[in-house]
């Protein structure tokens, strides 16, 4: 006796009915941390917003600072990805230095920047989440540079341009915090103007 199609249910494999369940609970942790802040997001409100059981949440997030880190995580790779994809589309020649501040400011006024913000602030009077926290920003830190020096094409062997970059990725963190308190976007989009200018300059000047 064959099933009949009408009826027959579509079995979906188990590790991807696990990866779709944490990327629910990450997506909801991201959501909470941004609309609720760290101090207001438990892992209750996360399996709530995240339609998951309280006990399947804890099965793949067994605390609160497991999720909370691992969903920063989870949205540093996803911008890594879109950094990547947005690479060939960029101009090349005079204006690309512009358009690349324009991506990089598109991330740290992402929901990434504000979540990743709120683990930094908690993390500053919790000891276990700075453990875990401290290394995660080093990582990202260091990923976002090499992003940028990738997308300026530099070389950052000579002398100054090292500071140069960390500079403009300091200015960068600066803006998204400020973006935090309100739209910030017609001063944000004179300061990168402003910066792109200068930052061809010197980088001229140095090479």
């Amino acid at each position: 006796m064959t099933a009949d199609p009408a009826t027959s249910v579509v079995r979906i494999p188990q590790e991807e009915r696990t990866r779709a369940m944490r990327q629910r609970l990450l997506e909801a942790t991201v959501e909470c941390l941004v609309d609720a802040g760290f101090t207001g997001t438990s892992t209750t409100l996360v399996s709530k917003v995240a339609g998951v059981s309280r006990g399947a949440q804890l099965h793949h997030f067994p605390t609160k600072n497991d999720l909370v880190v691992a969903a920063v995580r989870h949205l540093a790779e996803q911008r890594r990805e879109e950094f990547a994809r947005v690479t060939h589309q960029l101009p090349t020649g005079k204006g690309r230095t512009r358009a690349v501040l324009g991506e990089m400011a598109d991330y740290v006024t992402s929901p990434f920047f504000t979540a990743a913000l709120e683990l930094w602030v908690a993390a500053r009077s919790d000891e276990q989440l700075l453990a875990a926290v401290g290394p995660l920003e080093i990582e990202v830190g260091r990923e976002l540079h090499r992003i940028a020096v990738e997308l300026l094409g530099v070389d950052e062997t000579q002398p100054g341009v090292r500071e140069l970059i960390q500079a403009t990725l300091d200015l960068l963190r600066g803006l998204g915090l400020a973006n935090t308190l309100g739209d910030d976007s017609r001063r944000r989009s004179r300061i990168l103007d402003q910066w792109a200018n200068t930052l061809d300059r010197e980088l001229k000047e140095l090479s």
